[in-house]
């Protein structure tokens, strides 16, 4: 139920809840009550785990909420956040991992978090324009200093990743993951286990779609932007959902949720150590944690990874 956070010492349950979708910025209906009764929920079922970023909301609500929910628990859990991209006044994305952007984001974070170090840092992702190095280097101070446990990386290349820990030692990568993308088999996964770095992999349910309540017949609103994903959109529409009728078989057999069944299987893959599920309402963190008290067998994993294979390739 719990893995090693790479070298850092740190022991994180095998599902964490990413605190994205409550920032409200890709996802409708985002209620405040609800967002803190998500972080009691996940904390009552064994979640130690909670992610974060600096841009997870204009404002910061993501942070904001995270820092409420814990306060009274606050040894009792791994918080873990981003810094190094930001949201400009017209809500386009921006990458600045410049040192003193890094440095502005971080000491805002801690602020927002009420709390005076944070347990994991990622760089959110490097900007191209600042030598990595020096990124890495902004960040293995806060490390020096005690206000970071922990340094990860996210959204790198493995050339930027090897460049990054050869500077900064990393204990955790944190790349997107699912059954749908999985280039990182082939060459981030096998450096993180030689060099023992955690493996923190986003997207378990590809924005939810993964989940198993997005059928067929579903009507999106307009104003999702989840409609912007090529998944989302024919042909790959059809054949996910294809995917979905031989997973849900499967599920059923085992008395599973396709959502649990889905991250069960992300965390049975070789070199993961944990992943993130995103959560706006208690009862979707509630079924998904039930995963990190699945074990998979040799055959359902066989069953699953042909129903991959026929539908997928």
């Amino acid at each position: 139920m719990f893995s090693s956070l790479g070298t850092s010492g740190l022991q994180v349950s095998r599902v964490g809840l990413g605190l994205w979708p409550i920032a409200g910025m890709t996802t409708l209906e985002t209620i405040e009550s609800e967002s803190l009764a998500t972080i009691e929920a996940a904390v009552a079922g064994g979640i130690n785990f909670f992610d974060t970023a600096f841009c997870y909301g204009v404002d910061g609500i993501s942070e904001r909420l995270l820092g409420k929910a814990v306060a009274p628990i606050r040894d009792q859990v791994v918080i873990a956040t981003k810094c190094g991209v930001h949201w400009a006044e017209d809500l386009s994305r921006v990458n600045d991992a410049s040192p003193e952007r890094l440095q502005f984001e971080f000491q805002t974070s801690l602020a927002r978090l009420n709390t005076d170090y944070v347990d994991l840092l990622y760089l959110h992702s490097p900007d191209r324009v600042t030598p990595i190095e020096d990124s890495a280097r902004a960040l293995a101070r806060f490390l020096e200093s005690g206000q970071a446990r922990a340094i990860g990386i996210s959204n790198a290349t493995v050339e930027e990743v090897r460049r990054f820990h050869a500077v900064c030692p990393l204990a955790a990568i944190q790349p997107r993951y699912n059954m749908f993308q999985r280039d990182i088999e082939s060459d981030l996964i096998p450096w993180a286990q030689a060099e023992n770095v955690a493996i923190v992999s986003y997207w378990p349910l590809m924005k939810g779609l993964l989940a198993g309540k997005i059928r067929r017949d579903h009507v999106f609103d307009p104003q999702d932007k989840r409609l912007s994903y090529p998944i989302f959109q024919p042909p790959q529409w059809d054949r996910a959902q294809n995917l979905l009728d031989d997973l849900e078989e499967i599920a059923n057999s085992l008395q599973l949720t396709i959502a649990q069944l889905v991250v069960a299987w992300t965390l049975a893959q070789p070199g993961i150590t944990a992943t993130l599920c995103g959560a706006k309402r208690p009862w979707q963190i509630a079924e998904t944690l039930a995963a990190m008290r699945t074990t998979l067998s040799p055959i359902d994993l066989a069953r699953i990874n042909m129903a991959i294979a026929k539908n997928l390739t």
